[in-house]
């Protein structure tokens, strides 16, 4: 398999998702489908090809795809935003540019209204169990809010932190800086503490950084090293933010062109790609933390009555959220209330969640 570019992929990749999983006919994964139907899949993604994503998750994935396949499926990786912007990927799969890809649902707000749960601040440091939350969430949920594209999995980021300047120790300390935001839930929970949300880019961060555009960024660790933050941001206060709403998915008429056995490789391979790869482990976490402090980023852990008041902050963005939503007709307690709920069967905590909810 090419490293960038040219992937033959597995069509499995497209069905591994619970919510297909009613949708398939005959025959399973484990048949190796050889003979039949082939079929090309184009897919899209923002992250960078050198990231920990591509690399340990994407090219894996599609390599489980082509596998299990037969090779019947002939995929092309467009990666680093090859086919548009970040905010962009979610219609190129909808429009059909694309067959399948990745996509940040936050990055497009007002749009999926509801889906904005997943960002709410909670503390996952593993995507494996991000996909188990999104994916029930999504079954109990969101499946409304997805019309026109197949859904694979959907899921919460991995948790999100405040990286600064500057050492931020204090909700007095973060008043008035400007914060990027990566949008969702984030934003409002940058507001509630006192800073200023600003969204750009990712890959404009570090100029904004030095230029002194912006003072800190809310992101998962996973991102500062790719985007080369650690030296312009190498301050992080380890606050649960969240993070991002995301999935993967797949054009509908595409989905639907597919054999049926392709259908089956494709769900057991998608439904959880995390665990299909065993890539961004909660060990995958820990050792991107554990090289960022052996790089100079200074971490820093704030005491239990100070990260107290930050909850506190993030307790009022969610009634504020959910009051907004139910004014408009939509079921937003009840999306927060599984969400918790799932988070809980799956030892997280959602730090967001009002505690005279429970």
């Amino acid at each position: 398999m090419t490293r960038r570019y040219a992937f033959i992929i597995p069509l499995s990749i497209l069905l591994a998702s619970p919510f297909l999983a009613s949708m398939i006919g005959a025959g399973t994964a484990s048949d190796s489908p050889s003979l039949g139907e082939t079929m090309k899949i184009n897919f899209s993604t923002w992250h960078l090809s050198e990231s920990i994503e591509v690399q340990t998750v994407w090219i894996p994935m599609l390599d489980a795809l082509e596998e299990r396949s037969g090779g019947r499926i002939v995929c092309t990786l467009f990666d680093g935003g090859a086919m548009g912007p970040g905010p962009d990927h979610y219609d190129l799969v909808a429009s059909g540019h694309s067959d399948m890809g990745y996509a940040t649902l936050t990055w497009s707000p007002g749009r999926f209204p509801l889906s904005d749960v997943l960002s709410l601040p909670a503390a996952i440091e593993g995507k494996e169990k991000a996909v188990d939350i999104g994916n029930a969430v999504y079954d109990r949920a969101l499946r409304g809010e997805f019309a026109g594209v197949m859904v694979l999995e959907v899921n919460p980021c991995i948790n999100s932190h405040l990286w600064t300047k500057e050492p931020v120790d204090t909700l007095e300390d973060v008043k008035g800086l400007r914060i990027r935001s990566p949008g969702g839930l984030q934003t409002r929970c940058i507001e509630a503490i006192g800073a200023v949300p600003v969204f750009i880019p990712l890959d404009s961060v570090r100029e904004a950084m030095e230029n002194g555009t912006i003072d800190g960024i809310v992101t998962c660790p996973s991102m500062i090293q790719p985007f080369g933050l650690s030296d312009v941001a190498d301050h992080c206060t380890l606050v649960p933010f969240g993070c991002v709403g995301e999935g993967l998915f797949m054009n509908q008429e595409a989905w639907e062109g597919a054999a049926e056995d392709l259908k089956s490789v494709i769900a057991e391979v998608c439904q959880n790609p995390y665990r299909t790869t065993g890539g961004m482990t909660e060990e995958t976490y820990d050792g991107i933390i554990a090289e960022l402090n052996d790089s100079g980023v200074v971490f820093i852990t704030l005491p239990p009555e100070e990260e107290a008041r930050w909850h506190e902050a993030f307790h009022n963005v969610t009634r504020e959220w959910v009051a907004e939503l139910e004014a408009e007709g939509l079921p937003a307690r009840e999306a927060v209330e599984i969400f918790n709920d799932e988070c809980e069967k799956r030892g997280v905590s959602c730090v967001a969640f009002p505690p005279e909810w429970r």
